[in-house]
């Protein structure tokens, strides 16, 4: 892991270190072509080199959560718009147990739209 991503991950106060390292290998796990970066001072996962999602915390709730990219392709009920016209996110509870069967769900739905040309990449 690079060092300025390493930082952020260990800067980050429990529960949402742990919260947002477990996201980062749920995130990870999904796909081989999966890389990792930072963009605008938050984790960047690409796919084929084009950003799908990003893990951020909420500066209210200070919550994480992961923001996906092409979000308003994605017909799911747990993700949120907000004031958003392009992205959507999804709020994860730090403080209890993931639900990892929605997460890799909404993170297929999205790289489905990579996957099948839908968002063209560079690879």
């Amino acid at each position: 892991m690079l060092q300025d991503l390493q930082n952020f991950y260990l800067d980050q106060a429990e529960p949402n270190k742990s919260c947002l390292l477990t996201l980062r290998q749920i995130i990870l796990a999904q796909d081989p072509e999966i890389s990792e970066t930072r963009k605008y001072g938050m984790p960047c996962f690409c796919f084929r080199k084009k950003a799908f999602c990003y893990l951020w915390t909420d500066k209210k709730t200070t919550e994480p959560y992961l923001l996906l990219v092409e979000g308003m392709l994605l017909k799911n009920p747990d993700l949120e718009t907000g004031d958003r016209s392009r992205m959507k996110i999804f709020r994860v509870n730090p403080a209890a147990d993931l639900p990892l069967e929605k997460i890799s769900e909404i993170l297929n739905g999205a790289l489905d739209l990579y996957r099948q040309g839908i968002i063209k990449t560079k690879g």
